[in-house]
């Protein structure tokens, strides 16, 4: 069950003022439907957020020991550095979908979520926990907790607390885990001459 709290509290914490996280908040004002926004939004994340974690799963089982923990610990240091940089929303993104309201947010959803840091996040994570399942829910659990106030509540949200310091947290979080990954990975070679 770790696997599902930590790809929660990860995903949530980089998904607040995130493009998606302006999207979703873009799309409740322009349709004013919660409901199936929040559903798309789900929807979209299980898909991409499970595609993310196959593949980290995945290339995991092609490194191993030391290597996959460099890799793996410094993927997360450099999502240190990226969380520190605001995204910004696409003004077009809204306009690729001409279904309803469920459909446009789910197609435009999993367009903007390719690439992003909580998809990337949620690749590291499975490749960390090798679990697929696990971290797909968790990952889109993060999603959901970051999303549905956003939907609901539209922009007072951004309010509450200022991104600025959310993206140094999250920044912090990314870095720490990434440390921990790499130590983790070397400990083992360093045991025998510890003990």
């Amino acid at each position: 069950m770790e696997a599902v709290w930590v790809s929660a509290a990860i995903v949530a914490l980089a998904e607040i003022g995130d493009k998606t996280q302006l999207l979703a908040i873009v799309l409740a004002a322009r349709y004013g439907k919660p409901v199936p926004i929040a559903l798309g939004i789900l929807v979209a994340t299980l898909l991409n957020h499970a595609a993310a974690a196959s593949g980290g799963y995945l290339v995991s089982q092609w490194l191993a020991g030391q290597t996959f923990h460099l890799l793996a610990g410094g993927a997360f240091i450099a999502m240190a550095g990226w969380a520190l940089i605001p995204d910004k929303h696409d003004d077009d993104a809204t306009q690729r979908s001409r279904g309803g309201i469920f459909l446009t947010t789910l197609m435009v959803f999993f367009l903007v979520e390719i690439g992003d840091k909580t998809q990337i996040a949620t690749s590291l994570l499975a490749a960390r926990y090798q679990d697929i399942v696990l971290v797909t829910l968790g990952s889109t659990t993060g999603m959901m907790l970051a999303n549905v106030p956003a939907v609901y509540f539209g922009e007072a949200v951004t309010r509450i607390i200022p991104l600025a310091y959310v993206r140094i947290a999250a920044a912090i979080t990314f870095a720490l885990i990434g440390l921990w990954i790499v130590y983790s990975g070397k400990r083992p070679a360093l045991l025998p001459y510890l003990v």
